[in-house]
Order: C-alpha cells, then sequence, then structure tokens
C-alpha cells in the first residue's frame, strides 16, 4: 500500500472524529486549521508501515491507532509556536494557530489535541489488554515522562551552556519518545514477544534522535519554502543544537550513524522474524540528507 493511500485513511479517520454535531464549530475549526496544515504525518506512517511489515492488513482501529499520535504531535507544535515559548509566526508555510485564532484559543486548541486522541484511541475494537498497553505508551510518550518534559528542559537550556549528552537527554524526551510509539505501538498490536518490542523501542530511539539530528541541520541549511517555517530561529535565540555541538559535517554524520544503526536493527529483525521491512526502509531513507 502506497504512504498516499495511508495518509488519506489517516486524514479521514481524523476528519471523521471531529464531525460530530455536539462539538463548538470554532474549537474544531480551529483544530483542523493545524491538523490539516501538512507535513510528513512520519508519525503514523511509521506505525502502520510497521504493522504492514508483521504482515498484518490495515484496519479502520489501526488507523485510529496512527491518527492518535499525529494529533498528540499537532498539540505539541501549536504549544511550541506560542509567544511565551518558541513564538513563531509560521508552521507549514501558513500563519501559526495563535496568529489566526489568538492565543486563548491557540492554547485550548492545543489542550485538546492532547486528550482527544484517547478518546480516539478507545474508541476502536481492539482488545481491553491492547488499549490498556497502548494507552500507557502514548501517555509516556507524551507528557512528564516524555515529550512536555523534553520541552520544559528544552526551554531551561536557552541561552546557557550545555553539554551533548544534555542535549541528546532533552530531545530523546521531547522528540525521541513521540517517534518511538509508533514502532511500540505496531508491535504491541501485533502482540510480538516482549524481545521484538524493546528492538523496536531501540529503533525509534534512534529515529528519533535522527529526526532531531535532521532538523537542526535543516534550521541552518534550508529556506522556508522548503521547511515551512523561519529558518534560523536556533541561532537567533542561541540554543543548543547538534550543528552547535559538531559543527555542520559533524550533525551530518551522526544523522547518518543514527540512520545506519536504525537500519541494523530492522535488518536483525527481518533476518529472525517474519518482518517484511521494506516499506519502513523506505521511510527512514526519507530522514537522510543528499549531499549532491
Amino acid at each position: 500500500m502506497e504512504n498516499d493511500e495511508l495518509l488519506s485513511n489517516i486524514d479521514e479517520t481524523i476528519r471523521e472524529f471531529y464531525s460530530e454535531k455536539e462539538l463548538i464549530p470554532h474549537l474544531t475549526d480551529s483544530i483542523l486549521y493545524s491538523v490539516n496544515a501538512g507535513g510528513k504525518r512520519i508519525r503514523p506512517l511509521f506505525m502502520l508501515q510497521t504493522l504492514r511489515a508483521f504482515g498484518i492488513e490495515l484496519t479502520e482501529e489501526h488507523y485510529k491507532v496512527a491518527a492518535s499520535v499525529e494529533l498528540i504531535h499537532t498539540s505539541s507544535l501549536i504549544h511550541d509556536d506560542l509567544p511565551a515559548m518558541d513564538n513563531d509566526d509560521y508552521r507549514r508555510g501558513r500563519l501559526t494557530n495563535h496568529k489566526v485564532y489568538g492565543d486563548a484559543q491557540a492554547i485550548l486548541a492545543g489542550d485538546a489535541l492532547l486528550l482527544d486522541p484517547y478518546n480516539l484511541l478507545v474508541s476502536s475494537e481492539l482488545s481491553a489488554e491492547i488499549l490498556v498497553k497502548l494507552v500507557r505508551e502514548l501517555s509516556y510518550a507524551s507528557g512528564s515522562y516524555g515529550m512536555v518534559a523534553g520541552q520544559v528542559l528544552d526551554m531551561d537550556s536557552e541561552q546557557k551552556e550545555i553539554s551533548l549528552d544534555e542535549l541528546k537527554q532533552i530531545h530523546a524526551l521531547k522528540t525521541g519518545r513521540m517517534l518511538t510509539f509508533p514502532f511500540v505501538a505496531a508491535a504491541i498490536v501485533a502482540q510480538a514477544d516482549e524481545k521484538i518490542v524493546e528492538k523496536l523501542r531501540t529503533l525509534g530511539e534512534h529515529i528519533g534522535l535522527a529526526f532531531q539530528i535532521r532538523d537542526d541541520i535543516k534550521d541552518v541549511t534550508a529556506d522556508f519554502a522548503e521547511i515551512g517555517k523561519t529558518p534560523g530561529k536556533d541561532i537567533e535565540e542561541d540554543k543548543a543544537t547538534y550543528v552547535k555541538f559538531l559543527g555542520l559535517e559533524g550533525a551530518k554524520e551522526a544523522l547518518k550513524n543514527e540512520l545506519y544503526s536504525a537500519r541494523q536493527i530492522i535488518k536483525k529483525l527481518s533476518d529472525e522474524n517474519d518482518f517484511w521491512p521494506s516499506s519502513v526502509l523506505e521511510l527512514i531513507d526519507m530522514l537522510d540528507i543528499d549531499d549532491k
């Protein structure tokens, strides 16, 4: 199944969830403004393609799980862009949520997107045992043990000298946990044994770090048209980044190392199990940076 078809089904799942008449229209409008702003949908794609690598035929229930992580990711973008945080005017090539709907509405839209995914998730017809595991993993990835904690540490680090290990800790929480969830979620839904779950968790950690390194590289090498937000913000705000620590070429090498480690884990999984990862590998290849 091609990624375009998967993306269409993810978007349909989200539209259907927010189509209920009892919802408040202007809240839904602000939510969908950011959800529909584009983006790679890399998290839900990783989850769905990993499921397919296990030989599982995708159903509506799987799309609900995939959509749930995309909604939480979108909540983080709305909140990150607020004046009290990164204070950015553009995201994905269009005005940020608070620039269109105001700070208060943007905060509330972000709050809804942080909570609605659990409603969406438990509306699926997956078994209670699987749903409990998924809820636990998603909350672990999102809150005080994951994304929110990483954002706090990221803000604390601004205009301060921190170590490379501290930078890795920030992004293991802020970016890594939400990119680890799709792989772990797929393993849970596939009812894989614990050894496979942990291998996929490690895979997600490598992908999360690679994703952040790539983002830091793009901040200094890409223009607005390519990244859809203000370039050079990290340098302007003197934020700790992998480019700042390692230099541009060092950061590119670090990215390649993380992607290599991810591919090695997939190779081992494929060699030892009924796991056909070609589509997952294609997604990983998208994270690489071509120097040509």
